[in-house]
């Protein structure tokens, strides 16, 4: 959310901002319902401050017997009174107004993004590993014999619908390998506190940190009024909702592994083979709560987070810095990982790691107070999955696809597999 103060004493800059993402005219619309906001609270309270006196008139014309005046002064009291509740009620609707357009308003690029329209317009900042060139035609992760007994698509539409799948057998386990090895190496390497959270949560949640208003239809919720979280990145932000915290804390660096659930309302007709793309997933996210100061620093670190894993699993991957196009909604700058898939022939986005300012901070009224003293101030946050984990199951099974139909996987992993090293054709580990 935004800081209509900063809107006020800079319009230029706010509208030349929100322009880069390709909105224009906002500026105006919030400044004209922020004045007429501001004129009815003026005007209520010079009524107020008038019926004040008013009053003092009345108790005159009472005490000196005046009953005629004391009729008209109070009649004109009444008629004062209803005024004031009408503009206290005008600037109460304005306020809302504003409030609900603010919500909706993304969050600014920083000036070092690049410009653009769409994916297309993305950057590339490094690539780490070679996609190998194997002698046969790899195939996508669900046509790879090995897999095929234990990835169950009619199993999964038959209990739920469409975009749910089933894990059986050695599969399944290769997946919960992969979600243990990606919390272990952020808690022991990477120094990220474990966290477990619900997945269920109050709207006002979903509000802070930006999946509502304006995302709704992308979520699921349920008839009591919670809300399914589409990332953990929604209860991991909120533990600092409404709190004041010290700086001495900061950064706060969490991780945590749930399961995720998206409507995937904005996608349909995209990723409808195969798992790429479900309505309920599982991420391994991390999410850093810091101050102003060390926020960009933060982004970078958060990264190297993300590829750490990548590069454990031996995947090959690139890293991009998004456009102001492709951004999310809450960012100010986004790192996207995409890892290689063989069986498309293409990279795949399997991590987004975002910088919000203090843009969730204010939605969720979210503050450290600085050492030594001092007004307080908003918390800056970020965000960024270490890694998906149903992606890097498809990763992991498409990179080491054999031509027998077996699978050859990632030497982290072995331990977690009981010394397995490979998915055999048969779809057992051996």
């Amino acid at each position: 959310m935004h800081d209509i103060r900063a809107i006020r004493d800079n319009p230029d800059a706010f509208e030349a901002a929100l322009a880069r993402r390709g909105l224009t005219g906002l500026a105006a619309q919030i400044l004209s319902l922020d004045e007429a906001r501001r004129a009815r609270i003026q005007a209520a309270e010079t009524a107020q401050a008038e019926q004040n006196r008013a009053s003092k008139d009345v108790g005159a014309a009472k005490a000196r017997g005046d009953e005629a005046e004391f009729d008209r002064l109070r009649t004109l009291l009444a008629q004062s009174r209803a005024d004031i509740a009408r503009m206290q009620a005008e600037a109460a609707d304005l306020d809302g107004q504003l409030r609900d357009l603010l919500l909706g308003v993304p969050n600014l690029p920083l000036d070092h993004v690049p410009e653009g329209r769409d994916e297309n317009d993305n950057v590339e900042l490094r690539r780490w590993g070679t996609p190998a060139t194997p002698d046969f035609t790899p195939v996508e992760h669900f046509q790879i014999a090995g897999v095929v007994p234990g990835m169950d698509f009619e199993l999964g539409a038959k209990l739920s619908g469409s975009r749910f799948v089933v894990l059986k057998g050695a599969v399944a386990r290769i997946h919960r390998a992969l979600a243990q090895f990606m919390l272990d190496l952020h808690v022991d390497r990477h120094g990220l506190q474990e966290t477990w959270t619900p997945v269920l949560v109050l709207e006002e949640m979903m509000l802070g940190t930006g999946q509502l208003p304006k995302f709704g239809e992308d979520s699921y919720q349920t008839r009591e009024g919670w809300w399914l979280v589409p990332t953990s990145e929604v209860t991991l932000t909120n533990t600092v909702h409404g709190d004041l915290v010290d700086h001495a804390t900061l950064p706060r660096r969490m991780v945590a592994h749930s399961q995720c659930f998206r409507s995937e309302a904005g996608s349909a007709g995209r990723d409808t083979t195969g798992m790429l793309r479900q309505h309920q997933f599982e991420k391994v996210e991390m999410v850093s709560i810091t101050d102003a100061e060390t926020g960009l620093a933060e982004h970078d670190r958060m990264t190297r987070c993300a590829e750490a894993v990548l590069e454990a699993l031996e995947l090959p991957y690139r890293t991009l810095v998004l456009c102001t196009g492709d951004m999310g909604f809450g960012a100010r700058i986004t790192h996207d990982m995409e890892v290689w898939l063989p069986g498309q022939n293409r990279y795949r986005e399997i991590s987004s790691v975002s910088y919000c300012g203090d843009f969730q901070a204010r939605r969720m009224n979210a503050r450290y107070r600085p050492e030594g003293g001092g007004k307080p101030d908003f918390v800056h946050t970020l965000n960024g999955s270490g890694l998906a984990v149903g992606r890097a199951l498809i990763a992991v099974l498409e990179n080491g696809q054999q031509a027998d139909g077996s699978v050859l996987l990632p030497q982290v992993l072995h331990p977690y597999l009981r010394g397995a090293s490979r998915l055999t054709a048969q779809g057992d580990l051996a």
